[in-house]
């Protein structure tokens, strides 16, 4: 999975990038909040970003409202880095769109860990947004009974399209998803049914 790093200090950028390529991530690395807004815009931009919270151009909060308001469902995971640590900066910056928040100087297996678990929510995202895809698919692909359909006023057979006659439940399943289970309603039942087993019990019969 590829990982946007946006970071100025070039200290912190390196050891961002080291790390994370040696936990087998594809890294971009950018030096300001402009460059960073850039690369999340892209079609292929990375679906996870670590995001210095002060940078030049455009902070790290100011980058998260942005993909919030422009990016639409894409999904993007944003971890903010920052060396602020009270309460209300961790609220700001989650209320900003970020997904999470590392203080600095980063402890390596936090940041690991978290970038795991932004790994796997993006996945989970992934994973939803091709079922909606393959729902909608399969929604225009049913077929729907539209117009007069020609029925015979005796046998009720439908005629289909290449002039043939179909029994009505073969015609309907054969032109849409249902299925068909057979009963017996209760007026043929008192119709057909019924003078039958009188037939059987009558013993003059």
């Amino acid at each position: 999975m590829g990982v946007l790093i946006a970071e100025d200090d070039p200290v912190s950028s390196r050891m961002l990038h080291h790390s994370l390529e040696n936990w087998g991530y594809h890294v971009e690395a950018v030096p300001d909040g402009v460059s960073a807004w850039q690369a999340l815009r892209r079609d292929d931009a990375p679906p996870l970003a670590i995001l210095n919270w002060m940078m030049p151009g455009m902070d790290g909060p100011k980058i998260c409202r942005k993909v919030r308001e422009s990016l639409g469902p894409r999904a993007v995971y944003i971890i903010l880095l920052t060396a602020r640590n009270r309460v209300e900066d961790v609220v700001d910056g989650l209320l900003a769109g970020a997904d999470d928040y590392v203080a600095k100087p980063f402890d390596a297996e936090e940041l690991r860990a978290r970038v795991q678990v932004g790994e796997r929510i993006v996945g989970l995202q992934s994973q939803l947004t091709e079922r909606v895809i393959q729902l909608e698919n399969a929604m225009s692909q049913v077929k729907r009974l539209q117009g007069l359909l020609p029925i015979c006023s005796y046998c009720k057979k439908i005629r289909d399209d290449k002039d043939y006659w179909q029994a009505v439940d073969t015609y309907i399943a054969s032109h849409s998803d249902a299925y068909f289970g057979h009963s017996i309603c209760p007026d043929c039942h008192d119709q057909y049914i019924k003078p039958l087993i009188g037939e059987r019990l009558d013993p003059s019969k």
